[in-house]
C-alpha cells in the first residue's frame, strides 16, 4: 500500500469524517478523496460509545447533515439511531468503499520542495501504511479515543465490586438489581443515570458541584405539524431549531441571573416545592461557562420523584470495599461505581504535525478562522460547537474546504498558507469553557487571536458568513504554486 497518493486525505469517518467526504464527493467531484479511520467501523463517538443511555444532547434536526435531512418528528435521539443515521449517509453517498478501517494515522509531514504531505499510519497488527497527499483534513474530534478520564481515587484497589468508564462500558455489565453510584454531573452522566435506575435497585448521581439540567421534550411536537418528512418542512424545522438554539444562547449570556432563575424554576417544578434546587441543581458558575445538559423528557427527574435515582452533591474522600466514603462522613454502598469523570483532550487527532522538518506544538499554534493554523500549509482541523449542534460548524468546515480546493484549482495554486502579519497580537485560548476536561487539556490545544481571521467564533451566523461567504484571498491566506522539485534540478542541471 505504500506509494498511495489522493488529493485530499480524511482523518477519521465519524460525523465529520463522513459529512466532509460527501461535500467533497458534490462540490469537487474531481477531487481523489481517502479516509483513514483507526476503528474497524465507521460512526467514531457514535460506535464508540455503549453506555446504556447514550444519546445526543443536541436536536437531530441541526446534528444531521444539511444535505441529509433528518426526517423523524424526534428531535432527541439515542446513540443507535444516530449511528444508523451516518452509515446509512455513508452507504447513499458510496463513501465506504473509501474508508481504509483499521489504520491510525501517527504522524504527517509537510513537505514545501514537493508541495506535498507525507502521512504515515500503524494498522493493529503494528504494520506501516505510507502514502502522501495533496491537503490533509483532520476529522477525527478533539478527544482520545484510547480511555476517558480517571481521576486517582484513594483506596480505589480496596473495592470490592467493579469500577468503569462509560467509555469503556463493558458489554456484559448488567446493573440490574445492583446498587450503582455514578460520579460526575456532566452530559454522561445525566444520561446514563436514569437509563440505569430503571432497573438497578438504586442509583445515586453522586456530583463534586452541580450542572445547569434543562427538562426538554425528546420529540417536538410543533416540529411534527410542519411535516418534516417534506423538504419545506425539514428546512423550516431545522431553522426554527438553529434559531432557538442561539437565541437561548444569547440570553443566557448577557442576562445570566434571569437564565438561572428560569432554569432553577423549571427544575423546581419538576422536582416539587421541598427539593433542595439550590444545592444541587444551582451551580456556582455562569450559564454556558460549560455545556448545558438536557433532560430529554425529564427523564432524571421522573427518576429523582419516583425514588429510584439520588442525587447527592459531595466529594468521595476514599474507596472502601463496600463502595465509598464520602468527605461530610456519608458512606455511599455500591456494586458498581461509573466514573462519569470527562474525556481527555488531543488535538491535531493524536498526529505529530511537521513541516518541513519543524515539529508544529499545538499549544503554540495560532488558529486561521477556528480550522487552519499559522505557518501550516495544506491543512484543516474539523472543531464543532460547544454551545451547539456539532454538526452545524463541521458542515461549514466541509464547505469552505471545498470552496477553498475549487478556488485553487481555478487559479491554478497548489498551496494555500495562513500567515499572521501582526506577531504581537494578544492570544486567547482556542475553547472559552471551564468545564474540568476542558481545563486539563486547555494548554495542548492551539491559541486564537483577538481578532478576525484568526478568531474561532461559537457562533453560527459568524461562521456562515465567515466559511461560507467571505472571500478566499483575504490577505491572510498566502496562496502559492512552487516549482515541482524536478522542475528546479533539471533547471539546475541545465
Amino acid at each position: 500500500m505504500a506509494g498511495d497518493h489522493v488529493d485530499v486525505l480524511i482523518v477519521g469517518a465519524g460525523l465529520s469524517g463522513i459529512g466532509a467526504a460527501c461535500r467533497l464527493r458534490a462540490k469537487t467531484p474531481d477531487r481523489s478523496f481517502a479516509i483513514l479511520e483507526a476503528r474497524e467501523r465507521l460512526g467514531g463517538t457514535w460506535d464508540l460509545f455503549r453506555y446504556p443511555g447514550v444519546r445526543s444532547d443536541s436536536d437531530m434536526y441541526t446534528l444531521a447533515y444539511g444535505f441529509r435531512p433528518w426526517r423523524e418528528a424526534r428531535a432527541i435521539v439515542d446513540g443507535a439511531s444516530i449511528l444508523l443515521y451516518l452509515q446509512e449517509t455513508a452507504r447513499e453517498h458510496d463513501i465506504e468503499r473509501h474508508i481504509r478501517f483499521g489504520w491510525r494515522v501517527t504522524s504527517a509531514d509537510w513537505s514545501s520542495e514537493e508541495a506535498l504531505w507525507r502521512v504515515r499510519a500503524t494498522g493493529a497488527q503494528g504494520q506501516v501504511l505510507e502514502l502522501t497527499c495533496s491537503f490533509l483534513f483532520l476529522c477525527g474530534g478533539y478527544y482520545s479515543y484510547a480511555g476517558g478520564h480517571e481521576p486517582a481515587f484513594p483506596g480505589r484497589a480496596d473495592f470490592a465490586g467493579r469500577v468503569v468508564h462509560p467509555q469503556a462500558w463493558p458489554g456484559d455489565l448488567d446493573c440490574a438489581g445492583k446498587q450503582v453510584v455514578v460520579i460526575g454531573s456532566g452530559a454522561t452522566a445525566v444520561t446514563l443515570a436514569p437509563a440505569l435506575a430503571r432497573t438497578a435497585a438504586q442509583v445515586v448521581m453522586l456530583q463534586r458541584s452541580p450542572s445547569y439540567v434543562v427538562p426538554q421534550p425528546a420529540t417536538d411536537a410543533k416540529a411534527a405539524r410542519l411535516k418534516p418528512g417534506s423538504r419545506l418542512g425539514w428546512r423550516l424545522v431545522r431553522w426554527r431549531h438553529l434559531l432557538m438554539q442561539q437565541w437561548y444562547y444569547r440570553f443566557a449570556r448577557r442576562r445570566p441571573q434571569a437564565f438561572k432563575a428560569r432554569v432553577a424554576s423549571a427544575v423546581q417544578r419538576q422536582l416539587g416545592p421541598s427539593f433542595d434546587v439550590a444545592t444541587h441543581f444551582a451551580p456556582s458558575y455562569a450559564p454556558w461557562d460549560q455545556r448545558l445538559c438536557i433532560a430529554a423528557d425529564a427523564d432524571l427527574f421522573r427518576a429523582i420523584r419516583a425514588g429510584r435515582l439520588e442525587v447527592v452533591t459531595d466529594t468521595v474522600e476514599r474507596f472502601t470495599a463496600e463502595g465509598l466514603q464520602l468527605a461530610s462522613g456519608r458512606t455511599l454502598a455500591a456494586d458498581v461505581v461509573v466514573t462519569a469523570t470527562g474525556l481527555e483532550l488531543q488535538p491535531f487527532n493524536g498526529m505529530a504535525i511537521g513541516v518541513d522538518g519543524r515539529q508544529i506544538e499545538p499549544g503554540q499554534a495560532l488558529g486561521y478562522k477556528g480550522l487552519m493554523y499559522e505557518g501550516v500549509p495544506n491543512l484543516a482541523v474539523t472543531f464543532g460547537y460547544t454551545n451547539a449542534s456539532w454538526t452545524l460548524r463541521a458542515d461549514l468546515c466541509a464547505i469552505y474546504v471545498c470552496r477553498l480546493l475549487a478556488h485553487m484549482r481555478r487559479t491554478g495554486r497548489r498551496v494555500c498558507t495562513p500567515r499572521n502579519r501582526d506577531p504581537g497580537m494578544p492570544l486567547r485560548p482556542w475553547i472559552d469553557f471551564s468545564s474540568g476536561y476542558v481545563r486539563r487539556g486547555a494548554d495542548r490545544f492551539p491559541k486564537q487571536g483577538d481578532r478576525d481571521p484568526w478568531r474561532a467564533h461559537q457562533d453560527y451566523f459568524k461562521d456562515l458568513l465567515a466559511l461560507r461567504f467571505s472571500p478566499l484571498e483575504d490577505g491572510a491566506l498566502e496562496f502559492s504554486d512552487p516549482e515541482p522539485a524536478g522542475a528546479k534540478l533539471r533547471k539546475v542541471i541545465e
